[in-house]
């Protein structure tokens, strides 16, 4: 989830009778609790959302855990309960990736008829965005100076050289295959826009703010070839 889910579930918790205000957290103990609860109450925000949460409970499962009562469930109740659970998110985790690769099939299919856009055998689309002086072009050994700017097909930018102001140097081999492949077409001093499918990326892995089978769109200056 994301930080207004995070605050969504601290509004709940607030809201339950007897919890202290900020004003009332003054010792050592008040603070470092409430520290416990905001890190617990964020990871389950994270990792099953705040419509699958019953406050109540988790209230009162803290409360037996603390005082060591013995479980209102039986450990068979618990693990249905955390199967069923799981087959949950896992189903809706399918169904957003299947939705996330139509798109990204979808928008390729599209971009590739576009004026200018190239597709390569592979499946990379590229286009130019401007032309260099015809400098050299590198190898896939090579480590090369670049300045990038990745975003989603929606536009959501997870990466960018560009506006943290610094170029980037890095080994072509030690990269994803559509950053491997696409540089190569390069001159020194080109910069190209490359459309990357899911395949050419980072496939079904998700990493960082980019979600599994994300095709990837990336703007490329190629400074230097080191």
């Amino acid at each position: 989830m994301n930080k207004l889910a995070n605050l969504a579930l601290a509004g709940v918790l607030a809201s339950a009778g007897g919890i202290a205000t900020a004003q009332d957290l003054e010792t050592v103990t008040e603070r470092t609790s409430y520290y416990f609860g905001l890190d617990l109450g964020g990871s389950l925000a994270q990792q099953i959302g705040t419509d699958r949460i019953d406050i109540d409970a988790v209230i009162l499962g803290l409360r037996d855990g603390l005082a060591q009562n013995d479980p209102r469930l039986s450990l068979e109740e618990i693990r249905s309960a955390v199967m069923a659970l799981q087959q949950e998110l896992q189903s809706e985790q399918e169904g957003m990736t299947m939705a996330m690769r139509a798109e990204g099939e979808a928008f390729l299919s599209e971009n590739a008829e576009k004026d200018g856009v190239t597709v390569t055998p592979s499946g990379l689309q590229y286009e130019v965005i401007t032309a260099g002086e015809g400098g050299a072009s590198p190898s896939s050994s090579d480590v090369v100076r670049v300045h990038y700017h990745g975003t989603l097909i929606d536009g959501t930018v997870f990466d960018s050289s560009v506006d943290r102001g610094e170029p980037v140097e890095f080994p072509l081999n030690g990269v994803i295959p559509g950053w491997t492949e696409g540089v190569q077409l390069m001159n020194e001093g080109d910069k190209y826009r490359f459309f990357i499918p899911s395949d050419l990326g980072y496939r079904d892995q998700a990493v960082g703010s980019i979600p599994p089978f994300s095709v990837l769109v990336f703007e490329v200056e190629l400074l230097e070839i080191m």
